[in-house]
């Protein structure tokens, strides 16, 4: 008699998710959006590059005395050869920047340098440990002479648009040192915080946009 082979009974189907969902994985853990970490675009040394940088939540105001004070030290040590910081303005939660790099790389070195140099500044005077940053910076080449233009608007009158604040020169800013006002303030005496411009958009280019920039002017959207 013929031995019977055992018969192999069929298992169910594993249950599965159903694929990928719009709307599905891990939430962002801010309101606003995070930086994206794609790789960015390669640095043209000609343009001028608007850079933002956000404070975590929760940290003391950047614009108080003691704070204002240890990011400009830091603002004005992060200036060298290959990188430079040419305007910024320090706002309640984050910081503008317009810079200058002769390569992506030193754009990159540069930044990273400086937000570290400012972290390290503000822990220091707020006798505190931990981040200080929300996010990884965010640039924005300025590749025409009407980007460069809006740009310093955005950078320098910022606190118009946030703080609603009066016409005038943000005391925040590097804007005592800007020789671009068309209603020029009174010079300022104090050691220059930033380094001279050398691209040609950021000390020439952006004048041939339209006028100069008057102080009652208040930022646009970025």
């Amino acid at each position: 008699m013929a031995r019977r082979l055992p018969k192999q009974l069929s298992l169910p189907a594993p249950r599965t998710w159903g694929g990928r969902r719009i709307g599905a994985g891990r939430k962002p853990a801010h309101p606003r959006a995070n930086v994206s970490h794609a790789s960015r675009p390669a640095h043209d040394p000609r343009h001028p590059v608007h850079v933002t940088l956000r404070a975590a939540r929760g940290l003391r105001s950047l614009r108080s005395e003691p704070a204002f004070e240890a990011l400009s030290l830091a603002l004005a040590a992060a200036s060298r050869e290959d990188f430079r910081v040419v305007h910024f303005s320090v706002q309640t939660d984050h910081v503008h920047l317009i810079a200058e790099a002769d390569s992506t790389a030193s754009l990159r070195s540069g930044i990273n340098g400086l937000s570290c140099r400012m972290a390290r500044a503000l822990n220091r005077i707020w006798r505190r440990h931990g981040t200080v940053w929300s996010d990884r910076y965010h640039p924005r080449a300025l590749a025409t002479p009407r980007e460069v233009r809006n740009g310093l608007v955005y950078v320098l009158l910022n606190f118009r648009k946030h703080l609603r604040a009066a016409p005038g020169v943000d005391p925040r800013s590097s804007g005592a040192w800007f020789d671009g006002w068309s209603d020029a303030p009174t010079a300022q005496m104090l050691p220059c915080p930033v380094a001279s411009a050398h691209t040609w958009l950021a000390t020439a280019g952006w004048r041939r946009a339209g006028r100069l920039i008057r102080t009652d002017e208040v930022p646009g959207p970025k």
